[in-house]
């Protein structure tokens, strides 16, 4: 029996989910975005490293596979599957993944205009100090 197709629901590992987004070398994301908030589905190769950045966005990230290290302001604090962490906006952050790269669900309030559409890099949301 196939189950009604709805427009509410999402499915992490769908290839085609939201727009896609290059950040950095290694580092890719799938945004979905409504109203209020917006997510953004990270997958991170071994080893790949975001940039140190800020935005005036509220963050909110969940590592839902691998391994990385959060980086937040001139902390370095390595996270396991089920970790998630908060980031207030202006706050210099970054990522770096471990050996086996990392999923991690992030999630922004309000959305950051930059990712209402497809394109590359970690954006200079309103407001945001340049790297």
């Amino acid at each position: 029996m196939n189950a009604p197709t709805v427009t509410w629901k999402y499915n992490l590992h769908d290839p085609d989910l939201g727009l896609p987004r290059n950040l950095t070398a290694g580092v890719n994301t799938r945004i979905v975005c409504g109203d209020e908030a917006m997510i953004s589905v990270v997958r991170l190769a071994p080893n790949a490293q975001g940039v140190l950045h800020q935005h005036p966005e509220e963050q909110w990230g969940f590592l839902l596979e691998g391994s990385c290290v959060r980086v937040q302001g001139t902390e370095e604090v390595a996270m396991k599957p089920s970790d998630f962490w908060h980031t207030p906006g202006h706050t210099p952050h970054g990522i770096k993944a471990g050996p086996e790269g990392a999923l991690v669900l992030d999630v922004f309030a309000p959305p950051r205009p930059e990712y209402k559409k497809a394109g590359r890099g970690f954006g200079r949301g309103q407001g945001a100090k340049p790297r």
